[in-house]
């Protein structure tokens, strides 16, 4: 039997991921990374996707053992917890993503830059590859972010199934945001609405895409840290450098569709801030800034 404490607090960890996920620009896998649990998670996920694998060749006998022997004291809490946030919070976060773009933006735009200092660490040791290869990777994330597309009005199954597969990939990959991924392919409003409104088909297609894109995306991201922990840990310190071009808090903030408009605010263009629009974003960066590397330090001194 697992420690209620233990249990507990992997479900606050789980909020805390999901609270990320809803939020374009911010990574559940960035949380996960900050937390100390990204590893596990990627490995447990990964050892779940081999076990239904060999369900669906056959193996149904040899299948069930393997789930049966997944840490679900670990993962079951992690997935209530992010799943309850989400449901909670979609509502809640459009309404901030909308009416304060640029105070949000500035809070998670400390939150990761706190989480790259921390991630930065992780790696034995930073030799030219792994920097070049960080570097690559915050350069190709950051021009790629540059683009986005039109919401997508009624979506077929078949385009929410996609968009679940996707997004998933992002939701495991710190600095990728799976929100962000659905605001470019133009999904970011049908799929916040099908959570906050109920509606279980749409639901049910993201989700169906999202187990198999997980399935796969998990098992090659797992073989990666296995075989390349370092170089791996160094490419996702770049993913999150480059993920900062959606955060940053001028001219609009994070980038959001208005699912009660059809309307486009870009959360990617970038300027010098005026006065009038300084000091809140700065002063919620620093603080969130502040706030998470004290968390490391206590963590790592218990």
């Amino acid at each position: 039997m697992a420690d209620p404490r233990a249990v507990g607090t992997q479900f606050v960890r789980g909020v805390a991921m999901g609270a990320a996920d809803v939020v374009p620009g911010v990574s559940g896998g960035t949380v996960a990374l900050l937390l100390g649990v990204y590893e596990q998670l990627v490995g447990t996920i990964r050892d779940g996707s081999t076990a239904l694998g060999r369900m669906a060749r056959g193996e149904v006998r040899e299948g069930f053992g393997d789930l049966r022997r997944l840490d679900w004291w670990f993962l079951a809490p992690l997935v209530a917890g992010m799943l309850a946030t989400i449901t909670a919070l979609a509502g809640v976060i459009q309404a901030l993503l909308e009416n304060h773009p640029k105070e949000l933006a500035g809070l998670f735009l400390g939150l990761v830059a706190a989480s790259m200092v921390v991630a930065a660490r992780m790696p034995a040791a930073w030799s030219s590859l792994r920097v070049g290869s960080a570097t690559l990777a915050a350069v190709v994330l950051f021009v790629v972010l540059g683009f986005s597309g039109g919401p997508v009005v009624d979506p077929s199954p078949v385009a929410l199934f996609g968009a679940g597969a996707v997004a998933v990939c992002a939701w495991i990959l710190p600095g990728i945001s799976g929100a962000f991924l659905l605001l470019m392919l133009g999904m970011y409003p049908s799929v916040l609405g099908a959570v906050d409104d109920g509606i279980f088909g749409d639901l049910a297609m993201v989700a169906a895409g999202a187990v198999v894109g997980l399935a796969l995306f998990s098992m090659i991201l797992g073989r990666l840290l296995d075989r390349h922990r370092d170089t791996v840990l160094a490419v996702l310190v770049g993913l999150m450098a480059g993920s900062l071009r959606v955060l940053w808090p001028w001219p609009n903030g994070v980038g959001v569709v208005s699912r009660h408009a059809d309307k486009l605010v870009s959360g990617t263009g970038m300027a010098w801030p005026t006065a009038g629009d300084l000091w809140p974003p700065l002063v919620l960066a620093g603080v969130a800034f502040v706030v998470v590397l004290g968390l490391d330090a206590w963590s790592r001194r218990t």
